[in-house]
């Protein structure tokens, strides 16, 4: 239990409202408010006050197990003259309210990159049909349209966002240290949201996989194309609608092991981080020079999306050939 947890409980006890609180402290309601939110924490005089007026010790109120940051098992501070900055309980809650608000603009923006092309393709088989009566031409020039579109307002929400979170940069990228009461509170929103990550996951990760079924189904009976390609569009979109649901519950539960330096976060993986960022800046470079230049090309961006997912599983494997080599090269020097 942390400190904002044991001023709620304690005034409970007593049968005072914050009001009262904030009275026999000679404080405003909304500094107690904050207290018990976790949105801020009493200076020691106060604790004093508190632990006089609410009849408990001050170690009480103070201890609990997240009382002193933990170093991280086996890194030293380099230069003791240069101390690991310290992350406030304000800036923690600052850094996981702007992540909770941004994680489903960054989730809507991803997927709108994976079904751009949808209306494109939906449109190109359906100008080979006489529905509608649309030329070869207007479906491209629509669909071309629809596809920048859809990357021009990804792009948006990704600088727009970054530019929110640029401050917090360092907590993904280098070791810190936080105040009294963050590690508990982190590791509280993190025990109760367990159940939406894991639901949020488990409901992406099958919506990915029922994405493929009605193009089989349709490739099994021989459809027509305008069909093959309206269950590609569906496939876009179902995909999309599933790695929405994954990035935007994976980008609020990271928020809590940022603060934490745990999962994905540790210092080594950090330090692995830095290493892989030049190799994806340049991959994700390449492979989208491939897709446009072949799409161009060959104009079938009905098939060039295929680009997206065979890149994703070979830098998958890229990635993780990579980990595997850093790990061992690491273990060899111990």
């Amino acid at each position: 239990m942390i400190l904002a947890e044991k001023i709620m409980e304690e005034r409970k006890k007593n049968g005072w409202s914050q009001e009262e609180l904030a009275e026999k402290l000679s404080v405003s309601r909304q500094a107690v408010s904050k207290w018990e939110s976790a949105q801020s924490i009493p200076d020691l005089q106060r604790v004093i006050q508190l632990s006089e007026i609410l009849g408990v010790s001050t170690d009480y109120l103070l201890k609990d197990e997240c009382e002193t940051p933990q170093l991280i098992e086996g890194v030293e501070p380099s230069n003791k003259d240069f101390p690991l900055k310290k992350v406030s309980m304000e800036e923690a809650n600052d850094f996981m309210e702007i992540r909770k608000k941004n994680a489903p603009k960054i989730a809507a923006a991803v997927a709108a990159c994976i079904v751009s092309p949808s209306v494109l393709i939906f449109l190109a088989g359906l100008s080979e049909t006489q529905i509608g009566n649309i030329s070869e031409g207007v479906a491209v020039s629509v669909g071309l349209v629809c596809l920048f579109g859809f990357v021009a307002a990804a792009v948006f929400t990704f600088i727009f966002c970054g530019m929110q979170t640029k401050r917090f940069e360092f907590l993904e990228n280098e070791c810190f240290e936080t105040a009294y009461g963050v590690e508990g509170l982190a590791k509280e929103k993190l025990k109760n949201y367990e159940g939406t990550f894991t639901g949020g996951i488990a409901v992406g990760v099958v919506l990915c996989i029922v994405a493929a079924i009605p193009l089989l189904v349709a490739a099994c009976m021989d459809a027509p194309d305008v069909v093959c390609t309206s269950f590609v569009s569906l496939l876009l979109i179902l995909v999309a609608c599933g790695v929405y649901m994954i990035i935007r519950v994976g980008m609020i539960k990271g928020s809590y092991d940022i603060l934490l330096q745990e999962g994905d976060y540790t210092i080594s993986e950090k330090k692995l981080k830095k290493k892989l960022d030049a190799f994806s800046g340049a991959y994700w470079c390449i492979a989208t020079a491939i897709y446009l230049g072949w799409s161009f090309w060959t104009m079938r961006w009905d098939f060039t999306w295929i680009i997206w997912p065979v890149a994703g599983v070979l830098f998958a494997a890229v990635s993780g050939i990579f980990r595997a080599v850093m790990q061992n090269e690491k273990k060899k020097i111990e």
